[in-house]
Protein backbone atom coordinates (compact mmCIF):
# COMPACT_ATOMS: atom_id res chain seq x y z
CA UNK A 1 0.00 0.00 0.00
CA UNK A 2 1.44 3.39 -0.96
CA UNK A 3 1.23 6.55 1.12
CA UNK A 4 -1.28 7.99 -1.36
CA UNK A 5 -3.60 5.07 -0.61
CA UNK A 6 -3.33 5.42 3.19
CA UNK A 7 -5.51 7.75 5.22
CA UNK A 8 -3.59 10.03 7.57
CA UNK A 9 -4.36 11.35 11.04
CA UNK A 10 -3.14 14.60 12.57
CA UNK A 11 -0.16 14.89 14.93
CA UNK A 12 -2.35 14.33 17.97
CA UNK A 13 -2.21 10.63 17.08
CA UNK A 14 1.32 10.64 18.55
CA UNK A 15 0.25 12.05 21.95
CA UNK A 16 0.21 8.72 23.80
CA UNK A 17 3.50 7.53 22.30
CA UNK A 18 5.27 10.79 23.16
CA UNK A 19 3.73 11.04 26.64
CA UNK A 20 5.35 7.70 27.48
CA UNK A 21 8.77 9.14 26.58
CA UNK A 22 8.78 12.85 27.48
CA UNK A 23 7.71 14.94 30.47
CA UNK A 24 5.94 17.46 28.20
CA UNK A 25 3.16 17.34 25.64
CA UNK A 26 5.12 16.42 22.52
CA UNK A 27 2.30 17.41 20.20
CA UNK A 28 2.74 21.03 21.32
CA UNK A 29 6.43 21.11 20.35
CA UNK A 30 7.08 23.32 17.32
CA UNK A 31 9.27 22.04 14.50
CA UNK A 32 10.85 23.83 11.55
CA UNK A 33 10.53 21.78 8.38
CA UNK A 34 13.73 21.32 6.38
CA UNK A 35 11.70 21.11 3.18
CA UNK A 36 9.72 24.35 3.25
CA UNK A 37 10.85 26.19 6.40
CA UNK A 38 7.36 26.25 7.94
CA UNK A 39 7.22 26.24 11.73
CA UNK A 40 4.22 24.39 13.14
CA UNK A 41 3.33 22.42 16.26
CA UNK A 42 3.55 18.67 15.77
CA UNK A 43 -0.22 18.41 16.30
CA UNK A 44 -0.73 19.87 12.80
CA UNK A 45 1.42 17.23 11.05
CA UNK A 46 -0.06 14.49 8.88
CA UNK A 47 0.59 11.20 10.68
CA UNK A 48 0.58 7.79 9.05
CA UNK A 49 0.37 4.82 11.44
CA UNK A 50 0.96 1.16 10.67
CA UNK A 51 2.36 -1.95 12.35
CA UNK A 52 5.93 -0.67 11.89
CA UNK A 53 5.31 2.64 13.70
CA UNK A 54 4.48 6.21 12.75
CA UNK A 55 5.61 8.79 10.23
CA UNK A 56 4.74 12.48 10.70
CA UNK A 57 4.84 14.64 7.57
CA UNK A 58 4.78 18.41 7.17
CA UNK A 59 1.23 19.67 6.60
CA UNK A 60 2.59 22.19 4.06
CA UNK A 61 5.05 20.28 1.86
CA UNK A 62 4.67 16.59 2.87
CA UNK A 63 8.35 16.14 3.89
CA UNK A 64 9.01 13.65 6.71
CA UNK A 65 9.42 15.47 10.05
CA UNK A 66 9.49 12.56 12.50
CA UNK A 67 9.63 8.78 12.51
CA UNK A 68 8.77 6.62 15.50
CA UNK A 69 9.29 2.85 15.73
CA UNK A 70 8.59 0.79 18.87
CA UNK A 71 9.57 -2.72 19.88
CA UNK A 72 9.07 -4.55 23.18
CA UNK A 73 12.10 -2.97 24.82
CA UNK A 74 13.10 0.03 22.67
CA UNK A 75 11.81 3.11 20.91
CA UNK A 76 13.51 4.77 17.96
CA UNK A 77 12.63 8.39 17.18
CA UNK A 78 14.11 10.15 14.19
CA UNK A 79 13.75 13.80 13.22
CA UNK A 80 15.02 13.72 9.63
CA UNK A 81 13.01 16.73 8.48
CA UNK A 82 13.14 19.04 11.50
CA UNK A 83 15.91 21.62 11.80
CA UNK A 84 14.80 22.79 15.24
CA UNK A 85 12.35 21.63 17.89
CA UNK A 86 10.91 24.19 20.32
CA UNK A 87 9.29 22.94 23.53
CA UNK A 88 7.16 25.32 25.62
CA UNK A 89 7.97 25.48 29.33
CA UNK A 90 5.04 24.80 31.62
Amino acid sequence: MTRDQMAHLDGNALAGHLADLFAFDGTMASMRCTGCGAIEVLATAMVYLDAMGAVARCCHCDDVLLTLVESEDRVWIGFPGATVIEVPRS
